[in-house]
């Protein structure tokens, strides 16, 4: 096993019956907040866009403080599930979402089988409550497969990919 510390790419040669198989590089913490922070901007360019042409619309319609408050709390709601949907649409189609694919990373199953709605579904939740403090981050620097908490809940890898 080879350990690349200035990238945070660890190399593992996965043997089955003295044959190998497959190299998978493991990547790490650096690597996966640039693709994050890239992911994070197109989430919040396409919501600042929706939200630049809803204020457009309401600017021609009457003034109403209900109105406005119901479209503030279905905005907010709206994006919530955007950001749900991106990130769990893109990891159960193709592995990667654009950020991912910038940074030619793809998050795979342990077991090397599809990534399904559930899998998806428990890694965001997993890095959302990681959030708070970052503790759920800090096994990626120590751990040799780069495995944060979130990953060891949904069974996930995250691998560098050439696509």
């Amino acid at each position: 096993m080879t350990v690349v510390a200035d990238v945070g790419v660890v190399e593992t040669t996965v043997i089955v019956d003295a044959e190998v198989v497959e190299e998978l590089e493991y990547v790490g913490f650096v690597t996966r907040v640039i693709a994050f922070a890239i992911d994070a901007a197109l989430i919040d360019g396409v919501a600042l866009l929706v939200g630049v042409v809803v204020a457009l619309i309401f600017s021609i319609l009457p003034d109403s403080h209900a109105a406005q408050a119901v479209v503030i709390a279905a905005g907010g709601a709206a994006f919530v599930l955007w950001w749900v949907g991106y990130f769990v649409t893109f990891w159960t189609t193709t592995g990667q979402t654009p950020g991912s694919r910038a940074m030619r990373i793809r998050v795979v199953r342990a077991d090397d089988g599809d990534l399904h709605l559930r899998h998806a579904v428990v890694r965001l939740a997993g890095l959302l409550i990681s959030l708070p403090l970052l503790w759920g981050f800090v096994p990626i620097l120590l751990d040799d497969r780069r495995r944060g908490v979130f990953d060891r809940l949904a069974g996930t890898f995250v691998v560098a990919t050439d696509q």
